[in-house]
């Protein structure tokens, strides 16, 4: 034995016991610590897992969200260029009715003002006739050196009708012949 004592690989009863006190231990670990780590590791793992669905599922929902907004925009624009068109028709449509109301206040005014113009023309004219037999009455006795509105054959070529019908025949041609008086 005094060889086993010297020999450090062969075992002696501190090596049984040393293993005992391992194994307790060991037992003790595997019974008491490693089920409640096992447990804390599971569950860890479990929600890991659940967040990778989650994960999944969330970029799934956001792809067909994201889908849903490009169609619900692409459907936007239409509708939008839909609406825009039909505002420039119902524009265009007001600005004709507008430019033709315009257009037929603007014919009433032009009418009616070549209709006040023409009873002004008119009327001016009648007074010109009314104006012009007694004017040229007056005329012809300066130039003649008379009073021609007391000769009647004379007085009725100024102040006749004859006159104002523009008879440019002679009329006054006439009374410029046949002086009855002194003549400048």
């Amino acid at each position: 034995m005094a060889l086993a004592a010297g020999n450090f690989l062969i075992p002696n009863a501190t090596f049984f016991v040393v293993l005992v006190i391992f194994l307790i231990v060991l037992l003790v670990i595997s019974k008491f610590v490693v089920p409640p780590i096992k447990k804390v590791l599971d569950d860890r793992e479990e929600q890991v897992s659940e967040t990778a669905r989650d994960n999944r599922s969330a970029t799934e929902e956001f792809e067909a969200a994201e889908r849903e907004y490009r169609e619900a925009m692409k459907s936007a624009r239409g509708e939008a260029t839909g609406i825009r068109d039909e505002a420039r028709a119902k524009g265009r449509e007001t600005l004709e009715q507008m430019r033709s109301r315009a257009t037929a206040e603007a014919d009433g005014a032009v009418s009616e003002a070549t209709e006040q113009l023409r009873r002004d023309g008119e009327a001016a004219a009648a007074d010109a006739r009314q104006d012009v037999g007694r004017l040229s009455a007056d005329l012809a006795s300066r130039v003649l050196g008379f009073d021609v509105s007391t000769d009647s054959r004379l007085a009725a070529k100024f102040t006749g009708s004859d006159f104002t019908k523009s008879d440019t025949t002679g009329s006054a041609s006439d009374a410029t012949r046949t002086p009855t008086g002194t003549g400048s």
